[in-house]
């Protein structure tokens, strides 16, 4: 199972909003100067992700809460988003190359294959994504901010 760490923005009637932060891994590198992978990094946009999770316990903005998610449906929709457009751009630039003789009706039917790709793989994934499966879950629920609170005597 995959795990990630969340931080609850809001909770109202049993839907938890959480706000999740952007990993990378160039954190931990030391080639950060001659590294192609950080100067993306820096160019993209830091944004974070922000979810809503069924929780039936109520929770406080700025609680912390580990979600998990199963490796199996994370690996089937990576195959769907990646293999999909290929495959489609293969099959129709094969049928266009047999069917016109031409590259540039290949490159056509490669284009028109990956598009149709991405479209194919769009409803699917609206179709099977709100299997639970596909969602992520609650695992542990840390203490609410103001839960603990440590004194000191001087």
């Amino acid at each position: 199972m995959m795990r990630e760490w969340a931080t609850v923005v809001a909770w109202r009637d049993g839907i938890a909003t959480l706000h999740t932060e952007a990993k990378t891994s160039c954190n931990s590198c030391s080639a950060r100067k001659g590294c192609g992978s950080h100067m993306l990094n820096k160019l993209g946009p830091k944004d974070a992700h922000v979810m809503e999770i069924v929780s039936a316990t109520p929770l406080q903005p700025g609680q912390r809460v580990e979600l998990g998610i199963k490796e199996s449906s994370l690996l089937g929709s990576a195959l769907l988003v990646y293999m999909t457009p290929l495959f489609g751009l293969f099959l129709l630039a094969g049928l266009f190359q047999a069917l016109f003789h031409s590259d540039l009706a290949a490159a056509c039917g490669a284009l028109l294959g990956g598009i149709g790709g991405f479209i194919v793989a769009k409803g699917v994934s609206l179709k099977v994504g709100d299997r639970a499966a596909f969602q992520p879950i609650i695992l542990n629920v840390a203490l609410p901010p103001d839960a603990l609170r440590v004194e000191s005597e001087a």
